[in-house]
């Protein structure tokens, strides 16, 4: 029987059956409610200074699109003019733009780790950080979640089966589900001896480290670390900019097939990235009001919710467990107007369904209290 002559489509629709019978079909739906579920944590997505940086751009006569890839007429002065100013403020030797933090993963693992060498990644690493690995070249090994003496240990283990190459070391600097940071202070030395540390600020970059500059700060420069800001999060725009050696940069520019075949980002994030650091060094007083959130929201969890643990960033994981209890009271906190969102597998592990509250300068303080007031009227019954 051809293909013609047979319901082609049969085999999507039954997989999308067996989704919907697990209860766990997802749905694009849109915003409402106040925000507890963006990661734009300080506020710029809405910025009028970033608006108006893009407006001025505009004006200016700077293009939409990039209208090709970076190699092929897509490079702009101003996605150079930015990557020079994101080494700078970075404190890195290079930068380079991509168009998200999922392509800027993937390029990374699926380029720089050589035949002979070794991926080790955190045991709750992003699904780009999992797609990179993947397609990468060199072997892969992963260690418990922030557990560097476990890292130690894959790696002896490894080099004591006769792995001679470099050991590439792949964490998130801050959590996206779980709101807690890497040990970077002993990843690090580990890096130094054994290869190279990629860390994913992803959650960080604008909230944390000096001037919002992220948990590994003090790393950058290094010629044996690389680091992922995206642009998309804390940033206000979209995109990502890697941070690292002009020696692997290059090696990306070459060799990097998520950035050699991919449309260049628009030069107008560009614009708007450059904008967001500038706003970074000027507007401290976003970050403290956000720290003033997070501070707020773990006084009245500890008062309303005490078995909750607080994570100490503007990432609250509240752990339900069971899937249906946890998406009922996520449908109650929406149905409240307070956006929050459940989360479930495969995003995060079975038995661990929870809701992530995501603080940012969208919400108010009485917002933040209200929330928690909800919360502990709606928690399930232990």
């Amino acid at each position: 029987m051809s293909v013609s002559a047979k319901d082609r489509l049969a085999p999507f629709r039954a997989d999308l059956d067996a989704i919907a019978a697990g209860g766990r079909t997802r749905r694009l739906i849109g915003r409402a409610g106040v925000d507890f579920a963006s990661n734009d944590y300080i506020g710029l997505a809405g910025s009028l200074r970033l608006a108006n940086a893009v407006r001025r751009a505009l004006e200016e006569g700077v293009p939409v699109g990039a209208a090709g890839s970076r190699l092929l007429r897509g490079n702009t002065e101003w996605h150079e003019g930015f990557e020079d100013t994101a080494a700078r403020f970075f404190g890195a030797e290079s930068a380079l733009m991509l168009g998200g933090g999922y392509q800027a993963n993937v390029a990374v693992l699926a380029t720089l780790p050589q035949r002979g060498d070794l991926l080790l990644m955190d045991g709750l690493s992003h699904a780009s950080t999992r797609e990179g690995a993947r397609l990468t070249r060199a072997e892969v090994a992963e260690f418990r979640h922030n557990d560097a003496g476990h890292a130690a240990e894959v790696i002896a283990g490894w080099r004591a089966k006769g792995g001679k190459g470099a050991v590439w070391i792949c964490v998130e600097s801050l959590y996206s589900m779980d709101g807690d940071r890497a040990p970077l202070d002993a990843l690090a030395p580990l890096a130094d001896r054994e290869g190279f540390l990629v860390v994913d600020e992803a959650h960080a970059t604008g909230v944390w480290g000096p001037d919002g500059r992220g948990l590994s700060h003090a790393l950058e420069g290094r010629e044996n670390v690389v680091t992922l800001h995206t642009l998309g999060k804390a940033l206000g725009g979209s995109g990502a900019v890697l941070t690292l050696p002009r020696v692997l940069r290059d090696v990306i520019v070459n060799r990097g097939r998520p950035f050699i075949f991919a449309t260049a980002p628009s030069p107008l994030m560009a614009v708007a990235a450059t904008e967001a650091l500038a706003i970074l060094r000027d507007e401290p007083e976003r970050r403290a009001a956000l720290q003033g959130l997070i501070d707020l929201f773990t006084a009245e969890l500890a008062r309303r919710l005490p078995h909750l643990p607080p994570s100490g960033s503007q990432i609250a994981p509240l752990i339900v467990g069971a899937e249906e209890p946890t998406m009922r009271l996520a449908a109650r906190l929406q149905s409240e107007g307070l956006d929050v969102r459940g989360i479930r597998p495969p995003t995060v592990p079975p038995g661990t369904c929870r809701l992530r509250v995501s603080l940012t300068l969208n919400a108010r303080p009485a917002d933040v209290t209200r929330l928690a007031e909800v919360l502990e009227d709606a928690w399930p019954a232990s």
